[in-house]
């Protein structure tokens, strides 16, 4: 068993710019995921806001990830045949939000980011630069305290990517943004600390934070729960179908002919037995 974090003990503020450094192997990525509930560490504790995740089953990590948590990745994942304004949004769709609430917090999200007149194009129509924006906007759509950013100006150019770390910057004022990152120039220019990674361990941090110490210790307690209702997952599914013409179509004519041929093999079964049937009864006779 390969040992990717060893004896890492951070405290993060309530809302600070971090930038994780370090070579590719260090650890920078496990320690994003463990952060977000992604990855599950194997000794230790993850406190937030002085609340242990020990005991937490899935359900309570989805809770987590759903309400305290926004991801931006540096491949941007969005969904190529929905709009913009349905990329946003469907980081809401599991958070029993109303339809119509969920459409106007994603369009605030977007106005946020400088991509108010956007809201629907489809991500192929627009640049890396905006696809990022439009990733961030789907991370801060929830509110989330935290804000996890993985390489998010890895797939940029150097004009673009300062905008991006200008626009985290701005939103780092009001919450915590962890970000990892390989480019050092812009860690040091935009991040407020600076915490360097080697073999899974802590080598360097430029503004350590040791809280200040619980009058309790942690206790279990969950975020709430997710969950899509029924309306909301049928709208999904026939959005997707609707969207996907072409993929639907086939998966129907395949259907169709599966169909076709089972009903073909029972005939011939029925048609043989009957056969079988009248010549045992002639033979008898």
């Amino acid at each position: 068993m390969q040992q990717a974090l060893d004896h890492v003990s951070i405290s993060l503020r309530d809302s600070e710019f971090v930038a994780i450094l370090g070579p590719s192997g260090s650890g920078k990525t496990t320690l994003l995921n463990v952060i977000g509930g992604l990855d599950r560490y194997d000794s230790g504790d993850l406190i937030i806001n002085g609340v242990s995740t020990n005991e937490y089953t899935d359900r309570d990590w989805d809770s987590y990830r759903n309400h305290s948590v926004g991801f931006v990745f540096q491949s941007y994942n969005l969904i190529e045949h929905q709009t913009v304004l349905s990329n946003v949004e469907l980081a809401l769709t599991i958070s029993g939000i109303t339809g119509s609430e969920r459409r106007r917090r994603a369009a605030d999200a977007l106005e946020r980011v400088g991509l108010g007149a956007h809201l629907n194009k489809k991500p192929n129509q627009l640049s890396g630069g905006q696809m990022q924006r439009v990733a961030i906007a789907r991370a801060l759509v929830n509110n989330p305290e935290i804000l996890l950013a993985d390489e998010p100006t890895g797939a940029l150019d150097s004009d673009t990517s300062l905008q991006v770390m200008e626009l985290l910057k701005e939103v780092s004022k009001d919450r915590l943004i962890v970000m990892v990152t390989h480019n050092p120039d812009l860690a040091y220019q935009y991040a407020t600390r600076i915490v360097n990674l080697r073999d899974g361990r802590i080598t360097d941090d430029s503004d350590p934070y040791e809280p200040e110490p619980a009058a309790e210790p942690p206790q279990h307690r969950n975020f709430g729960r997710a969950a899509m209702n029924f309306g909301t997952a049928l709208s999904l599914s026939f959005n997707n179908l609707r969207t996907k013409k072409a993929r639907t179509l086939l998966v129907a004519f395949a259907g169709s002919i599966g169909i076709i041929g089972i009903a073909l093999v029972m005939a011939l079964q029925g048609g043989v037995m009957g056969y079988i049937d009248d010549s045992e009864k002639v033979a008898l006779s």
